[in-house]
């Protein structure tokens, strides 16, 4: 489904994410884990485009993304919530989920309700202002955004950041039922430990902007073994 090759990015001159290599296949929950300032964030910008990709390949299905602009990527069904949920504060829920409708060009969807059966607080809430909304239900918000787009893949971007602890429990179950119901493909960061365990199939440990391990399904359930990646 996504696969990155060697992959070199940063910021003007200083590349953050050094030689990475990554793959996604369809249906997974692949999460990257790591401590605060290693590039994760770095890298989902890389491959959502948002960030050029200096050295190396970037392939969504057969089709070489590398050289794409961001948008391109998302109509054609890479879907993106970046860190902080970037929903438009000043738009209703209803708002920010017609904004949706053009990330994907070939299957953006019309039917809220498919967004509402995931998350039903989105309808309860649909007339009033995102920016007015707690951090959960922000977080929701822009997951649904994404939903409405018919995305095959998700980038997801520390969504438990300012997420009450239970909400973040209850946001990692409604991710897991999306995957096997949609059966939709999920890349996320994140340093929340119980929201890596819950959703994740396997993962990739990242350190100083380079992949320094792969883990499995039962490594990622060995709280000590994985704690030691997320802590300084």
């Amino acid at each position: 489904m996504l696969k990155a090759e060697n992959i070199v990015s940063g910021y003007n001159k200083v590349m953050i994410v050094n030689n990475v290599n990554i793959k996604v296949e369809k249906g997974e929950m692949v999460s990257i884990i790591g401590r605060n300032g290693v590039g994760k964030s770095t890298l989902m910008k890389t491959l959502i485009g948002l960030n050029k990709t200096e050295k190396g390949r970037i392939y969504f299905g057969n089709r070489d993304i590398t050289k794409t602009k961001a948008h391109f990527r998302a109509q054609t069904g890479i879907g993106y919530v970046p860190q902080g949920h970037g929903v438009f504060p000043l738009l209703t829920v209803e708002e920010n989920l017609r904004m949706g409708k053009s990330i994907n060009s070939k299957k953006s969807n019309d039917n809220f309700e498919i967004v509402y059966n995931y998350f039903p607080i989105l309808k309860e809430r649909k007339k009033q202002k995102a920016g007015t909304m707690s951090g959960g239900e922000q977080a929701m918000l822009s997951i649904g955004r994404v939903l409405i787009g018919s995305p095959e893949i998700i980038l997801l971007d520390e969504p438990s950041e300012g997420v009450q602890p239970n909400i973040v429990s209850q946001m990692g179950e409604i991710l897991t039922k999306i995957s096997k119901e949609l059966n939709m493909t999920v890349l996320i960061v994140e340093q929340h430990m119980g929201l890596i365990q819950q959703v994740s199939d396997r993962g990739y440990v990242m350190d100083k902007g380079c992949i320094i391990a792969e883990i499995t399904k039962e490594q990622i359930n060995n709280s000590e073994g994985i704690r030691r990646y997320l802590t300084i």
